[in-house]
């Protein structure tokens, strides 16, 4: 009995496997959750470790998430790191699945783009004070009680900031100290600050698919252990 139970159990298994020279499952099949629309963002790195990995977009068709476009993505400078546990200014990019709430750049929004675009000027700042009430929120000219030290001049980001996306890390419900200011940005020199950033075209073309009424969301994490992207 014991046998057949085995042979049984194995049987099963091999059932569920994929037939060897299948396509391997699109990774937004693979995930936990893909925030409930029929677009979606992976940035995806080999460990938490890593500076580097790849930033995929996927639209959801006749029931099947099929690839848009993908290009080669930056992480933080001391890589990757679980959302609920990390701490600012520690360089590390946030795991988990968050909304993207709105795009802004110092450049004129790109044709197609359907968010909303907030254009940035002299005055646009992002707090990122612990002790203020606009903590983790953009702000046309510096509140009194946010310090120009403690806050992203965002026209002095430049080309950085030419054209990018709000990832929604801690931004609903801030919790302070957790982090302020990731976003979905153009590459700089290096490695980020804790951002996602691509290449100046990625951004272009990310910008135009990217649709409100499809309710994209961006899932960031690693290929396997506790922030793999598919626990997300």
């Amino acid at each position: 009995m014991r046998t057949l139970l085995v042979l049984g159990a194995a049987l099963l298994s091999l059932g569920g496997a994929p037939a060897p020279g299948a396509p391997a499952p699109p990774l937004p099949a693979l995930m936990a959750d893909t925030g409930g629309g029929s677009q979606l963002i992976t940035a995806e790195a080999a460990d938490r470790g890593a500076t580097t990995g790849t930033l995929t977009w996927w639209d959801r068709r006749g029931g099947r998430w099929v690839k848009a476009g993908s290009a080669h993505a930056r992480f933080g400078a001391n890589g990757l790191v679980e959302g609920a546990r990390r701490r600012q200014g520690t360089s590390t990019t946030p795991t988990g699945l968050f909304r993207l709430p709105y795009a802004f750049g110092v450049r004129v929004r790109p044709a197609g783009t359907r968010f909303r675009y907030d254009r940035v000027t002299e005055r646009s700042w992002w707090c990122q004070d612990n002790d203020s009430r606009a903590y983790n929120r953009w702000v046309e000219g510096l509140p009194r009680d946010c310090r120009a030290g403690e806050a992203e001049h965002l026209v002095s980001y430049g080309t950085r900031y030419a054209h990018a996306l709000v990832i929604g890390f801690n931004y609903d419900r801030p919790v302070r100290g957790r982090g302020a200011g990731i976003f979905l940005h153009v590459n700089g020199r290096g490695a980020t600050a804790g951002c996602v950033s691509v290449p100046a075209g990625a951004m272009r073309a990310v910008l135009p698919w990217a649709d409100p009424a499809r309710r994209p969301h961006i899932a960031v994490g690693t290929r396997s252990g506790p922030t793999a992207i598919r626990n997300y």
